[in-house]
């Protein structure tokens, strides 16, 4: 029997009831067709897939919260977007990133760097990055320093991508606060090296 023949309210009741053949078919039916619609947004099959079955497992997980307005499909696919836009988010927060990295990379050899004895600005951020609980710095230099994407940091730490995500924000926001003295620092140089 296909999902289609299936009403949306026989299909969120055996969801909810935890029946696992109703989740492997919509699971089945729609993982493909999910994949070329994420992939249409991210340009990446590796990340389309990975968003899909985000999705599909905090729809599993959360099956009892569920509220479903148009239908189930819809509901779904509504979720591959919104997993997609947050994955589109995150890029351009590590290219972001990444631009300040190159930049500070260039800064280390700037004059003013050179002059301070035992660089201030590396030990401003030694101490910042010391200041963060161990679970946030261990998901914060896997992600920033380590290359890895959300997911492989929840799989390698047995924890959620939510949790990942809630560490890397207060990450940011403890380390937006301990170097708030070298912001000015760093746009002057930055202009001055362009």
């Amino acid at each position: 029997m296909e999902l289609n023949e299936i009403s949306d309210r026989l299909i969120l009741d055996a969801l909810r009831d935890g029946r696992k053949e109703a989740f492997e078919m919509m699971f089945r039916d729609w993982y493909t067709p999910l994949c070329r619609f994420a992939r249409t947004l991210l340009q990446d099959s590796d990340e389309s897939e990975e968003a899909v079955q985000q999705v599909f497992v905090t729809m599993w997980e959360k099956r009892q919260e569920i509220a479903v307005e148009i239908s189930v499909k819809a509901y779904v696919y509504r979720a591959v977007r919104n997993t997609c836009l947050n994955v589109l988010k995150h890029r351009k927060v590590v290219r972001h990133h990444e631009r300040y990295a190159v930049a500070g990379g260039m800064m280390s050899v700037h004059p003013v760097f050179e002059s301070q004895p035992g660089g201030e600005l590396e030990r401003a951020l030694a101490n910042a990055m010391n200041a963060l609980p161990e679970q946030c710095r261990k998901v914060f230099e896997m992600s920033r320093f380590g290359g890895k994407k959300y997911q492989e940091i929840a799989t390698e730490l047995g924890i959620s991508v939510k949790t990942v995500e809630n560490h890397m924000g207060k990450a940011l926001r403890i380390l937006r606060e301990k170097l708030a003295d070298f912001l000015p620092l760093l746009l002057l140089l930055i202009k001055g090296i362009q």
